[in-house]
């Protein structure tokens, strides 16, 4: 009785899963959407963070700045953790390093 019915159901178009073509099958698009989710997302924001992290570690005094904030002033004293940037002639300001956002010209670049 039960074998006419799985005969039936063989003959209906019913299939019995196949382990190894199933599992590729599902597994092929998930693998395909991370290749692409890491070329389009993850490895371009690793390449700017990397020159990011160059940049900051440039940075030395006399180095003309722009903050995240939009501020413009040339570097006096930098640590490993704070920059020192004077604004005008007799305004210096603090600023975590890094709040700077980028490097607008350095001191030699002018002379």
């Amino acid at each position: 009785m039960f074998e006419s019915m799985f005969k039936s159901f063989e003959l209906a178009g019913g299939s019995t899963p196949s382990g190894g073509n199933s599992i590729l099958s599902l597994a092929l698009p998930l693998v395909l959407m991370f290749a692409i989710f890491y070329f389009l997302l993850i490895r371009p924001q690793q390449k700017k963070q990397k020159t990011r992290n160059s940049m900051l570690g440039a940075l030395k005094k006399g180095d003309k700045v722009v903050t995240i904030g939009g501020l413009h002033g040339t570097i006096m004293e930098i640590t490993d953790d704070t920059v020192v940037l004077r604004v005008n002639d007799v305004t210096k300001l603090t600023f975590e390093r890094n709040s700077i956002s980028h490097a607008s010209s350095t001191a030699e670049s002018e002379k």
